[in-house]
């Protein structure tokens, strides 16, 4: 069984929102869901089950970066038959026309992150959202006039990286730089689920605004109404 989420079999829905933040986990499942019941606490990790609009829905956080987010996926894909995994995230702009407050949903994710070259043999895996999950979370978004923006993003191990790097991948097309996207969807790959990440842009690389923290754990209405009608 898990040892890192205290939940029985049962507690967990098919589709979990995967936010790193405990508080934005706890904001989430209290603003959105229905009879929110807290399923676990080992670690400060919480993790709630209720529902929206009649469906049984869970949202758990998972810490930051690559591998704190992994554990809680797979243990999550493993132990609990979890079918989707859609991450509700903060991401950092590396383009003029991606603004503070703005939406990305990642297409794909790019990363200078070395967990997968090992699996892989120095090969690359080419970590992508599934296709389905994607239509869904763009079709609410136009239909429900929500604005984003769709692509390739960054996945980071470096949240203080130097001024500069940014610009070489923000040349390629790259929308924004964040921290788990590229595991997630490798790990969902690896368990034949589905994933998308849903990010809403916290800072500007290319202008330097950034949200307040307080802004970073109870805002961003939009992606999770996203997030909660894309599965």
């Amino acid at each position: 069984m898990s040892i890192h989420i205290q939940a029985k079999k049962g507690e967990i829905a098919e589709t979990v929102l995967l936010p790193g933040d405990p508080k934005r986990a706890e904001w989430i499942a209290k603003t959105f869901l229905e009879n929110p019941v807290c399923y676990n606490e080992i670690r400060g990790m919480l993790g709630f089950t209720g529902t929206y609009k009649g469906k049984k829905i869970s949202v758990q956080a998972t810490g930051m970066g690559i591998p704190s987010a992994l554990i809680y996926a797979t243990e999550l894909l493993k132990f609990y038959g979890v079918k989707n995994l859609i991450r509700v995230g903060t991401a950092g702009s590396y383009q003029k026309v991606v603004k503070v407050n703005d939406i990305v949903i990642a297409m794909s994710a790019s990363s200078n992150s070395g967990f997968n070259r090992s699996r892989f043999q120095f090969a690359d895996f080419a970590p992508t959202a599934n296709f389905d999950l994607l239509m869904k979370a763009t079709k609410y978004a136009r239909e429900n006039n929500i604005g984003f923006h769709a692509g390739n993003v960054l996945t980071s191990d470096d949240f203080y990286e130097d001024d500069d790097v940014y610009k070489k991948w923000a040349r390629y097309g790259v929308l924004c730089v964040e921290m788990e996207t590229a595991g997630l969807y490798s790990v969902a790959s690896k368990f034949g689920a589905r994933a998308i990440s849903v990010l809403t842009i916290a800072d500007s690389l290319v202008t330097g605004e950034h949200l307040s923290s307080k802004d970073r754990e109870t805002s961003f209405d939009g992606m999770i109404k996203i997030a909660l009608n894309a599965h």
